[in-house]
């Protein structure tokens, strides 16, 4: 077994097949405990807040859309729904979540969904030369460039960031 397949292992099954089929070999990190949290995610990984990607998937006008965000900031609703001429946005329970990418919350990857949906990555990302995503699972996390994560995402690049009132 080489190194990228060891290491594509402790990702989520599905995950791993995402990452053999866009030909990226990115080093997948297990921890004992969950990461579920961006919180939790850094202090594992040992990196700032805000390198940490979160995977959160909302409804606008009951379709799902992924939005990618730095885990140091909140999504701003009232943004996505401008960004997406939507009439509501909510975010999406845990059914959906799981129907809609595969994984369950607190390990769902920027890629490699069950299907197809709109992504919307906040332009913060792009703030960092590195940011960790989870790899399909709540213990797994694994680093890349914002815009390679961003491009293998099909996400477009917006600002949806809660700013200071």
């Amino acid at each position: 077994m080489s190194t990228s397949d060891a290491t594509a292992a402790e990702a989520h099954p599905r995950f791993a097949e995402a990452l053999r089929e866009l030909g990226l070999d990115v080093e997948v990190r297990r921890f004992p405990e969950a990461t579920r949290t961006a919180a939790e995610a850094a202090a594992a990984i040992g990196c700032e807040l805000s390198e940490i990607v979160k995977s959160l998937i909302f409804e606008a006008d009951g379709v799902p859309v992924l939005v990618l965000m730095d885990g140091s900031s909140r999504v701003d609703v009232e943004l996505v729904r401008t960004e997406l001429g939507a009439g509501k946005v909510k975010r999406a329970g845990a059914e959906l979540v799981r129907e809609t990418t595969g994984y369950a919350i607190g390990g769902v990857p920027p890629f490699g969904h069950r299907t197809r949906t709109r992504v919307l990555a906040d332009r913060g990302l792009l703030d960092h030369a590195v940011v960790w995503a989870a790899a399909g699972t709540p213990h797994t996390v694994f680093p890349l460039d914002p815009t390679s994560l961003i491009g293998h995402a099909g996400g477009t690049v917006v600002d949806v960031r809660e700013h200071a009132k």
